[in-house]
């Protein structure tokens, strides 16, 4: 019996144990479909990258023929085999030399979508605990209009106050009850987008610590936008995406080009039409092919073209995703460095609140305060508490979010925001 209990007791332990972000992290990494779709690309562009060396590659091939008489006659077979080696052929290097660019930008969109995926767990693990926050002040709050409700209606009955303060608390009330509604959906949604990324229902998750404090920035933010700029691993895949241009301009310019290849041919022959000199030899041919394009119809100027502008947009894409970069780094940063002055408001105005509210409520019953006062009191208290939960969430999503930017949003950016959180 009492090691029934002991085993129990664990399973109650483990059951009542709550997730962390890492834990939260590590469920999303094996199953979140974004991030194996774009290991999958990376796999696929890898590859194609080893299909284009092919071309530079020696190439062998076999081919076995028969031939028969009409009228039933001696039937003749015939085995050729054919290798060959690519000696020059700028075109194919130039295109093997695209090809190996794309594997290199999609490895840089594979670590950027690593991030992202870090980035979107983040964002769903504290949009669920502040959703779960959001319903608990709901309740809280509408839990205050009902007891005020209570005692609006026997201050009536016993002649202490009119009809219209116990209606105005009601009032108060059920639209503090649509507010609770409409938490609990959002609480809902919340599970529901932590559960898209891990593949499961959430569990319960750690908070982050009461004794929260702002996370100071080593560096200002024209040193995190140098920083994103060398490290944002979306923008050295479009560095790498406009290099890839270059590169197919030069495979397509090359198509005016000759090549030169070395082979070796050999050719068997058997059969009743074979006289017995040709069938006792395997003639083989070594020779050098020299081959000039002279006339394709236009294809390579237009190959050439087509080229060109691909490059331009590559350009301006990148150029685009730049200033992108450098505006979310330095909001971000913004964002992280004002995080301390909306901690300490959000933290004096929620004891103000408590402060006035208490007040409000001694002054109702001295008669020096109205029950449109109290109600106010307690919406000013749920506010402020939604506030600060916002602001303390705001803070840290904002710190990885700069990180993000920056392209140094790891392991270690998110086991930093994970010794923040409250320990079971």
């Amino acid at each position: 019996m009492r090691r029934l209990i002991l085993v129990l007791a664990l399973l109650t332990a483990q059951a009542a144990r709550a997730d962390d972000l890492l834990q939260v992290w590590a469920q999303a990494r094996a199953a979140d479909p974004l991030l194996r779709q774009a290991a999958a690309f990376n796999g696929a562009q890898e590859a194609a990258s080893r299909e284009a060396r092919a071309a530079l590659l020696p190439q062998w091939s076999l081919q076995s023929s028969e031939e028969r008489e009409n009228g039933g006659g001696g039937r003749t077979r015939t085995t050729t085999s054919s290798l060959s080696q690519p000696l020059f052929d700028l075109a194919a290097l130039r295109a093997w030399d695209a090809s190996r660019s794309d594997a290199s930008a999609q490895s840089a969109r594979l670590a950027a979508a690593e991030q992202a995926a870090r980035a979107r767990v983040a964002e769903a693990y504290f949009g669920l605990l502040s959703a779960q926050a959001q319903l608990a002040t709901a309740r809280a709050n509408e839990e205050a209009f009902d007891r005020q409700v209570k005692e609006a209606e026997t201050r009536f009955q016993s002649g202490l106050s009119a009809q219209v303060e116990a209606d105005q608390s009601r009032a108060y009330r059920e639209l503090a009850r649509g507010n609770t509604l409409a938490a609990e959906a959002n609480l809902a949604d919340a599970r529901e987008a932590l559960a898209q990324l891990t593949g499961a229902a959430p569990a319960a998750l750690q908070p982050l610590r009461r004794d929260l404090t702002a996370q100071p920035l080593p560096d200002d933010a024209e040193a995190w936008a140098q920083r994103a700029l060398q490290a944002n691993p979306e923008l050295r895949a479009l560095q790498l995406d406009v290099q890839a241009s270059e590169q197919r301009i030069s495979a397509a310019r090359a198509g005016h080009l000759p090549t030169l290849s070395v082979g070796v041919d050999t050719n068997r022959r058997r059969g009743d039409g074979v006289s017995a000199f040709d069938a006792s030899r395997t003639p083989t041919t070594v020779g050098v092919r020299l081959t000039v394009p002279l006339f394709a119809g236009g294809a390579v100027a237009a190959a050439s073209d087509r080229a060109g502008f691909q490059r331009d947009a590559a350009r301006e894409q990148l150029e685009a995703s730049r200033r992108a970069v450098l505006r979310e780094v330095r909001a971000q940063h913004l964002a992280v460095g004002q995080g301390e002055a909306q901690l300490r408001s959000t933290q004096v105005a929620v004891q103000a609140a408590e402060r006035a509210l208490e007040a409000t409520r001694t002054g109702l019953t001295l008669g020096t305060r109205s029950t449109t006062d109290l109600l106010l009191a307690i919406q000013t208290l749920a506010g402020a508490q939604n506030a600060q939960t916002q602001a303390r969430h705001r803070h840290v999503l904002a710190l990885l979010a700069l990180h993000q930017a920056a392209g140094s949003l790891g392991d270690t950016e998110l086991a930093t925001v994970n010794a923040l959180l409250e320990k079971n």
